[in-house]
C-alpha cells in the first residue's frame, strides 16, 4: 500500500499522529489505515491468540484488583433486559422477549401434574446478544475483510459462529481493576451530561484523570469505564435515538491514547462507544474498525454507570474491583453482561 490521498504512508506508525493533527473528514480510509498501523497488536500474543488485550489481565493484576475492595459495597452496572429497552429494530436488533413456560396459575391448577403438590415456574428469553449491556467480541468488527490478528474474516466467523475468537474464550478473564472516568461530571459539572455529538479527546481524558486524582490513573491491564451521562438523559427524556443515533463518545483520535496506556478493555454508557455522528463525512464507526480488529480491544456498551459515579464521587475514589464475565456462548461475537463493581 502506497501513500494515500491525504499524503502519508499508512505503513508508518508516526503517520497517525500527523493524521490526527489534520485528519481530513473527507478521507476516512486514509485515517483508518494510518491509525490501524499505529496501534496494531497483531502477533503480540502469538498468531493463535483469541482474546487480544484481555491478555493484559494476568493473575497478579487480578490479585492487585481484589485488594481494592474496601467496604464490600456491590454495584451492578447493567441496564435491565426487558421490552422497555432502547432497541428499535435497527440492524435487526430488538429488545428482549421474555416468555413464561410454567406459572403460578399453572401450579394452582395442578399443572403440569407433578406429584405431592409441588409446582414451579420456568421461563425463556429471546434476544440479540447486543441489545442491552454487553461486550463486543473480537469477531464483531472487520477491516476490509480482515479480523483480529490479521486473519481473513471468512475464516473467523462462519455459519457456525466465531470459530476462532468466540466470546467463550473471554469467559474467565474479565476480572480486574476498573477505573471510572466521569467525563460527564468533569466537563459539564452543572448537568453531568455531555451533549450528543461531543467528541471526547485524549486531552479530555487526561484532564479528567488529573481532576479526579490518583485513584483514576489508567495503566496496563485496566478496564476503563467512561461515563458520558447520555444514559441519564435517555432515562429522563425517553430512549429516542439512543440506539444508533447521535451520542457523545470517544474521538477517533483517542485510539493512540487507548493503545499507549495498554488497557485491557473499555466500556461506556452509550450505544456505540465512539462519538456519533462520526468525525468523517461518510463513515460508520471508524474507531471500532481500528481498535477491535487491529488492537484486539474488547469494548463494552450500554453500561449503567450512574450509581457507580455517585459512589465514586462520594468517596473520591475511582478505582475498584470489576468483574464482568461474558456468557460463554460458543461462537458468539458478543455477549450480555451484568458487570459488578466491588468498592
Amino acid at each position: 500500500m502506497g501513500v494515500t490521498s491525504a499524503g502519508f504512508d499508512p505503513r508508518d506508525p508516526e503517520a497517525a499522529i500527523a493524521t490526527m493533527a489534520r485528519f481530513d473528514p473527507r478521507d476516512p480510509e486514509a485515517a483508518i489505515a494510518a491509525m490501524a498501523s499505529a496501534v496494531s497488536n497483531w502477533g503480540r500474543w502469538g498468531e493463535d491468540d483469541a482474546v487480544g488485550t484481555l491478555n493484559l489481565i494476568d493473575d497478579a493484576a487480578r490479585a492487585r484488583a481484589a485488594a481494592l475492595v474496601r467496604t464490600g459495597a456491590s454495584i451492578s452496572l447493567s441496564q435491565t433486559f426487558d421490552m422497555n429497552g432502547p432497541q428499535r429494530g435497527w440492524r435487526r436488533r430488538t429488545n428482549p422477549v421474555h416468555t413464561m413456560l410454567d406459572t403460578g396459575t399453572d401450579a394452582e391448577r395442578g399443572q403440569p401434574g407433578f406429584p405431592h403438590g409441588i409446582g414451579g415456574a420456568d421461563d425463556v428469553i429471546a434476544m440479540p446478544l447486543q441489545c442491552s449491556t454487553q461486550w463486543d467480541g473480537l469477531g464483531h468488527i472487520f477491516d476490509h475483510g480482515i479480523a483480529w490478528n490479521g486473519r481473513r474474516a471468512g475464516e473467523v466467523v462462519t455459519s457456525a459462529g466465531d470459530i476462532v475468537t468466540g466470546i467463550e474464550h473471554a469467559a474467565a478473564l474479565v476480572t480486574g481493576r476498573g477505573v471510572l472516568l466521569d467525563l460527564g461530571r468533569h466537563l459539564r459539572p452543572d448537568s453531568g451530561e455531555l451533549e450528543d455529538g461531543y467528541a471526547i479527546t485524549a486531552s479530555d481524558l487526561d484532564a479528567c484523570i488529573e481532576a479526579q486524582g490518583a485513584s483514576s490513573e489508567v495503566g496496563s491491564g485496566d478496564i476503563v469505564l467512561v461515563r458520558t451521562g447520555q444514559l441519564s438523559r435517555a432515562r429522563r427524556e425517553g430512549w429516542g435515538d439512543y440506539a444508533g443515533g447521535p451520542a457523545p463518545g470517544l474521538s477517533f483520535a483517542t485510539a493512540t491514547w487507548l493503545r499507549d496506556r495498554d488497557i485491557a478493555a473499555i466500556a461506556t454508557d452509550t450505544w456505540g462507544f465512539e462519538v456519533r455522528p462520526n468525525e468523517f463525512d461518510d463513515a460508520f464507526q471508524p474507531l471500532h474498525q481500528v481498535v477491535i480488529p487491529h488492537m484486539g480491544l474488547t469494548i463494552g456498551e450500554m453500561w449503567d454507570l450512574d450509581g457507580l459515579a455517585v459512589a465514586c464521587a462520594a468517596s473520591s475514589c475511582y478505582e475498584f474491583l470489576l468483574t464482568a464475565a461474558p456468557l460463554p456462548i460458543t461462537g458468539a461475537v458478543g455477549s450480555p453482561v451484568n458487570p459488578i463493581a466491588l468498592l
